[in-house]
Order: C-alpha cells, then sequence, then structure tokens
C-alpha cells in the first residue's frame, strides 16, 4: 500500500450499499477477465449486500472515509463448512469470511491482506481465534493471498453445486 491516507475497517452502513455493489461488481468482472468461474452466477449480488448490511455481516475497509473493499463476517455461520471433505483445523468457535472484494482503484496494491490484517485483528478483539473461508480452485488472486497469509488448506466444500477449496487459519 503506498497511500499514508487514514484506513479503516468498520460495519457497514445502509449508505455503503452502492458502493460496496459497485466494488462487487468490479470484482465480479475481475474473475470472469482472469478466467475464473467464482461469481459469474448472478452471486452476489445487490440484495446480497443489502442483506449483509440488514444483518450486521457486511464490513467495509475505508481510505480517507472511501470505502475501498468489503467482506462479510460470519459467527459459526456457514452449513457447508459441517459437510468438509477433509477435516478443519479446529471444532471450536469460528469467523467465516464471505465475499472480499477490493475497488479497481486499488487492486493489486496490498488492500486485500490489509482488509484480512483488520479481519484477524476484529476475530482476535472478539476473542474468535479462527477464522475460516472458502474460495474458488480458479480464483489465482485469492488462493495466493492465502498462502501468503498462512491459511492453511484443510480440504473441499461445496456451495450452490459448486467445489470450492477450504482454507483455516488459527490466530495466536
Amino acid at each position: 500500500m503506498k497511500s499514508s491516507a487514514p484506513i479503516s475497517f468498520r460495519k457497514a452502513a445502509d449508505s455503503d450499499s452502492e458502493k460496496i455493489w459497485k466494488i462487487l461488481q468490479q470484482a465480479i468482472q475481475r474473475r470472469k477477465k482472469d478466467g475464473s468461474r467464482q461469481w459469474q452466477d448472478g452471486y452476489p449480488n445487490l440484495q446480497t449486500v443489502r442483506s449483509d448490511i440488514e444483518n450486521g455481516i457486511g464490513y467495509v475497509l475505508t481510505e480517507n472515509e472511501n470505502v475501498i473493499a468489503y467482506c462479510a463476517i460470519l459467527l459459526n455461520e456457514e452449513p457447508a463448512y459441517d459437510e468438509i471433505i477433509g477435516k478443519w483445523l479446529t471444532s471450536g468457535d469460528f469467523h467465516v469470511v464471505h465475499r472480499v472484494a477490493v475497488s479497481d482503484e486499488v487492486a493489486g496494491k496490498g488492500y486485500a491482506k490489509e482488509i484480512f490484517s483488520r479481519i484477524e485483528e476484529f476475530s482476535s478483539a472478539k476473542n474468535i481465534f479462527s477464522i475460516k473461508v472458502d474460495t474458488n480452485f480458479d480464483n489465482e488472486a485469492m488462493l495466493h493471498i492465502l498462502e501468503k497469509l498462512g491459511y492453511v488448506y484443510c480440504g473441499k466444500v461445496y456451495f450452490r453445486g459448486s467445489e470450492r477449496l477450504a482454507f483455516e487459519k488459527v490466530l495466536q
């Protein structure tokens, strides 16, 4: 990250929904351009964003109060994770991270790593020491980030009929 502007991580507000949706649309196009099948089936969509915000699980990374990245963080809530083909590292409470997306204006500048760093801080502050995440086998950008940040491959899970690679990081 090259900027010295103030960066913050906060719960998404209703007023953020259009900006978040724009960021997700950019990420959907990047996945398509990269040849990934992830997010090419109408998910996520604006209703997903509105639902995340309504349910208090949407979070944004901001720089100078401008929304530049988005994610959803759920506590112990991912039924697909109960059916893992493989084995999770832990069996206690965990945060699930979904819908990580970075704005085109900052893509490739370390902000995806920054949002994961903030998620880890957020989790630790809530005494949750396991973060679980999944991604498509062909989402090279996310696979690279997860590897770089020390997430451990645990097996495969299935969403809407598609196989996803599942990872976990145990926080110290």
